[in-house]
């Protein structure tokens, strides 16, 4: 597997609040992957998502803060960034090749624009991609609903293309 990080991406009071696909799940699942992943050392990384001034997202608003039950320790790494993906302009990239990081565990929100942006910049930058599928939510669009958005990206998209994707407790248990 190599040496892993955690990639925790846009778990903010703003997109929790408004109740994401299976919340409770997801977050008993992210906090689950963030208590092993301390345990073992595996660094956590996260990304935070900066919306403009008037978005509920506007970089030091209450919404903007990383949920409090997730939130980072302070040795632990916040990439700030403004665009769909976590490597757009964040340095995320140089800091985890500096580490020499190659298996990156992907969760956190939302699945169809960051989640799914952040897998396929990660893939064409050659890390190896597990994808926490009990840990990663999004909401109900016009079109599809959550639990259809989120399934149709788990099977149909990413899993054995772009990575791994299996529930937490599996990954918990590869660690």
């Amino acid at each position: 597997m190599g040496k892993t990080a955690l990639l925790v991406i846009d778990v903010q009071n703003a997109l929790v609040k408004e109740h994401p696909y299976q919340e409770e799940g997801m977050l008993h699942s992210l906090e689950n992957l963030i208590s092993c992943c301390r345990d073992k050392n595996i660094e956590i990384i996260y990304v935070q998502h900066n919306g403009d001034k008037e978005e509920d997202l506007a970089p030091g608003t209450e919404g903007w803060q990383i949920y409090d039950k997730i939130k980072p320790l302070g040795t632990e790494r916040v990439f700030h960034k403004n665009y769909n993906s976590a490597f757009k302009d964040t340095g995320m990239q140089d800091y985890l090749d500096t580490k020499e990081f190659t298996t990156l565990i992907i969760a956190g929100m939302q699945t169809e624009y960051c989640i799914d942006t952040s897998i396929k910049v990660a893939f064409e930058n050659g890390f190896n991609l597990i994808i926490a599928k009990d840990a990663i939510s999004t909401f109900d669009q016009p079109l599809m609903t959550a639990k259809e958005i989120c399934e149709f990206y788990y099977y149909k998209i990413w899993n054995n293309r772009f990575g791994m994707v299996i529930g937490s407790n599996d990954i918990i248990n590869n660690l």
